[in-house]
C-alpha cells in the first residue's frame, strides 16, 4: 500500500515538474528571441493594425471591379472571403466579424492583341474609322500589379476604427505607418454602409 502511495506521489511530482519545465522553456523561447527574429515575426504585418496577407485570397469570390482614372490609372478587383460574400448576398447593413475584403490594383495598359481583335470586329460591323480609334483608345487590360489592400472585420480588436483593421501590401511587404494612418479617415465617410464603399455586383 505504501509503495502504491509513494508511486502515485512520485508520478504527480514528475508531471508537475514537466509542466513547469515546459512553461519555462516556452517562456524562455518567447523572451529569448533575438531582435531580428522578433522583427521577422512582425515585418509581414501592417503597421498599426497588424493585418497580414490572408492565405488563399486569390481564390476568393469577386465582389466587384472598378476603374480609376488619372493620375492613378488603375484597375481594381474586389474579392471577399466566404463571410464577406455571404453578408453582401444577404444584403447585410453591417459585416460580421471574420469578414475580409481584398482590393487588388493593377496598372491599366493597352493590349495590342485585344486591339487587333477589336479592330477586326469593328471593321466587320462597318463602324467608321474614327469610332474604331475611340474604341481602341479606351481599351485597356490589367498590367503589372500596383498593390493589394485588405479590410478585416474584428469589432473588438478594431473598435476605435469602426471595427475594421487595414493592410496595404506591395510585393508581399506592408506599406509604412504613414499610409496606414490614412486608411480609416478614407473610409470614415462610408459609415452608413459599415465603412465599406464597394457594392456587390451580382
Amino acid at each position: 500500500m505504501r509503495r502504491a502511495f509513494a508511486a502515485g506521489v512520485f508520478s504527480l511530482v514528475i508531471c508537475a515538474a514537466l509542466a513547469v519545465c515546459t512553461l519555462y522553456v516556452t517562456k524562455g523561447l518567447a523572451q529569448g528571441r533575438s531582435p531580428s527574429e522578433s522583427r521577422a515575426a512582425t515585418d509581414d504585418a501592417s503597421p498599426i493594425y497588424g493585418v497580414m496577407v490572408p492565405p488563399g485570397y486569390r481564390d476568393w469570390r469577386v465582389i466587384s471591379v472598378a476603374q480609376v482614372g488619372p493620375p492613378l490609372n488603375d484597375l481594381r478587383v474586389k474579392l471577399g472571403n466566404d463571410i464577406a460574400v455571404k453578408a453582401y448576398r444577404d444584403g447585410a447593413r453591417t459585416f460580421p466579424d471574420g469578414a475580409i475584403i481584398a482590393r487588388l490594383a493593377y496598372n491599366q495598359v493597352a493590349s495590342e492583341e485585344n486591339n487587333r481583335i477589336f479592330r477586326a470586329a469593328a471593321e466587320q460591323r462597318g463602324l467608321p474609322a474614327d469610332q474604331i480609334e475611340k474604341l481602341l483608345a479606351a481599351s485597356s487590360v490589367a498590367g503589372p500589379a500596383v498593390n493589394v489592400q485588405f479590410m478585416v472585420k474584428d469589432s473588438s480588436k478594431y473598435a476605435s476604427t469602426g471595427g475594421w483593421g487595414f493592410g496595404e501590401f506591395t510585393n508581399g511587404k506592408p506599406s509604412g505607418e504613414a499610409v496606414h494612418q490614412t486608411c480609416f479617415a478614407c473610409h470614415e465617410p462610408g459609415k452608413a454602409h459599415d465603412f465599406v464603399f464597394t457594392r456587390y455586383s451580382p
